[in-house]
């Protein structure tokens, strides 16, 4: 009996691990999803995202920006598993430590270049310089950056993703722009209530 006991535990064990290896976007039985709120019959206009267009001969920006096409922008990536954002950096500017919860990264540099990282489970950091036309690949859920170091020329890549809804997670943000108590981040951080104030106050404006 305990050795059927055994088994039986080891087998919810083992399906347990392998729904968690599998998480991430849940397969359809369609080919595609259509919106409740999108009119029939669908032509190719629904699976054609011109977001992006917004790229063709703008000016570089001044301040690092993201321009996404993600499940919330494109709804035909609904279930396709998908999505897409193009960073640019101007001289000098950082993509601050973040994660994406529910998918992996795959980071192609199209001008300049980069200053990568990641820091896995271990707290071990790995670090890359990327030129363009290298690639460079975030695991899913691990803390990364990107900064562009040079001080004369801007850098621009495209970013693809494991999922239609990668979300995003600025550690930065989610830290000192949130209601947890300054006491707490002051204990966690090993600094005083003072200090993580004035770091507060710069996620203020």
């Amino acid at each position: 009996m305990a050795s059927q006991i055994q088994i039986f535990l080891l087998f919810l064990v083992s399906c347990t691990t392998l729904q968690i290896s599998m998480a991430g976007d849940p397969d359809i039985l369609t080919d595609f999803i259509t919106p409740p709120n999108v009119g029939l019959p669908l032509d190719g206009n629904f699976f054609t995202f011109t977001g992006m267009r917004a790229l063709v001969g703008a000016p570089f920006p001044t301040a690092f920006k993201v321009l996404k096409a993600t499940m919330a922008e494109f709804p035909a990536l609904n279930g396709q598993s998908v999505s897409y954002a193009v960073l640019q950096f101007p001289n000098g500017t950082v993509n601050p430590p973040h994660t994406h919860p529910r998918a992996s990264e795959l980071l192609f540099v199209l001008m300049g270049s980069l200053e990568v990282g990641f820091v896995d489970t271990t707290n071990k950091l790995f670090t890359q310089t990327l030129q363009q036309g290298d690639i460079f690949v975030f695991p899913k859920g691990l803390v990364h950056f990107q900064f562009n170091s040079d001080s004369k020329n801007p850098a621009l890549a495209l970013s693809a993703f494991g999922s239609a809804s990668a979300g995003t997670v600025s550690v930065p943000n989610s830290v000192f722009n949130s209601t947890i108590d300054d006491q707490i981040l002051a204990m966690s951080f090993k600094t005083d209530v003072a200090t993580i104030q004035k770091i507060k106050s710069g996620f203020s404006g």
